[in-house]
């Protein structure tokens, strides 16, 4: 059993962050890195809005600057999955399983397990990843400039999406699979009202084409209908916005989290809590996208990774 007195899980923004903060406080993190190094970030073709690359960065280069810049300070860095977690009460320790079998042990946890982006599950989603679908318009919206892209979805975050998007392209489509938005009443207003977006009730996507990237997307009309009818637009990307699932399952018994899954916090102190939502969980914190339902930006993952280390520096002192 390995012993720590901080441990990070995760390792995107929110748990680098976190690792340099915390390490450079000498409190020797443990970084636990999960399934895949970058998280969701790892789906973004280019990232131009996070400060400090005025030139933009591939994925996988930030990361790389992110986890070199911790291991500077002396992170220890894990490579596994956490399978199990028991916390303590009371304070206690809490104890973390990588794998079902290596155990770790840690006065203080700090949760950065982002959330993952819901897709529909076609196979060409898959195969166009980082060349034309994307999960995030805030992100990579920029690079559709002029051009003709399709949003997936009939909620609030699929509205916002659509208009955001039509302030930067030629044209919108919005891809509804009812034959009604979901969205608040505003929303749809400012939807309707936009010349640049067109919504496609009570369409499915089958799948996408084009050569190496998105050119267009198969669509069917009232599918499994008499109404049914096939339907081809000529698009050059492809934006998600069906939801996201955070990667909190891990700890359903253990902490509040709210309807949708994320860890909820009181205040500005990253601190988690117990079920009951009132009982603080001590030496229990969260950043980044699994405790943030709202802004879901690598800079905000950043900041609260930040804010999270600051507090786990606090409650260690606290304690003697």
């Amino acid at each position: 059993m390995t012993t720590t007195s901080c441990l990070i899980i995760g390792s995107g923004p929110a748990g680098y962050t976190a690792a340099i903060y915390a390490a450079r406080a000498n409190l020797s993190p443990v970084l636990i890195e999960g399934p895949q190094l970058g998280g969701q970030l790892m789906i973004t073709t280019e990232i131009e809005n996070f400060p400090g690359y005025p030139d933009g960065v591939e994925p996988f280069v930030m990361m790389d600057d992110l986890r070199r810049q911790a291991e500077r300070f002396g992170t220890q860095f894990v490579s596994g999955v956490v399978t199990k977690a028991q916390l303590g009460v009371n304070g206690q320790p809490h104890h973390i399983w990588v794998e079902d079998t290596d155990e770790y042990m840690a006065d203080s946890i700090i949760i950065a397990t982002g959330a993952s982006a819901k897709f529909l599950g076609i196979q060409s989603e898959q195969d166009y990843k980082g060349k034309g679908v994307s999960a995030c318009a805030t992100c990579d919206g920029f690079f559709y400039r002029n051009k003709v892209v399709a949003v997936v979805g009939g909620g609030d975050t699929a509205c916002g999406e659509a208009e955001y998007l039509a302030g930067l392209c030629q044209k919108v489509y919005l891809v509804v699979r009812k034959p009604f938005l979901r969205a608040s009443k505003i929303m749809q207003d400012r939807v309707f009202a936009n010349p640049k977006i067109e919504v496609l009730f009570e369409h499915n996507t089958l799948r996408l084409t084009g050569e190496n990237k998105v050119e267009g997307a198969d669509l069917v009309y009232k599918q499994g209908t008499l109404e049914e009818q096939l339907h081809h637009i000529d698009i050059n990307g492809f934006f998600l916005a069906i939801g996201h699932k955070p990667n909190t399952d891990l700890f359903a018994d253990q902490l509040s989290r709210d309807a949708e899954g994320y860890l909820t916090l009181q205040g500005d102190a990253q601190q988690c809590y117990l079920p009951d939502g009132i009982t603080p969980a001590l030496g229990v914190f969260a950043a980044g996208d699994c405790a943030d339902p709202h802004y879901r930006q690598a800079i905000v993952a950043a900041g609260s990774g930040c804010k999270a280390a600051i507090e786990v520096d606090k409650y260690l002192k606290s304690r003697g």
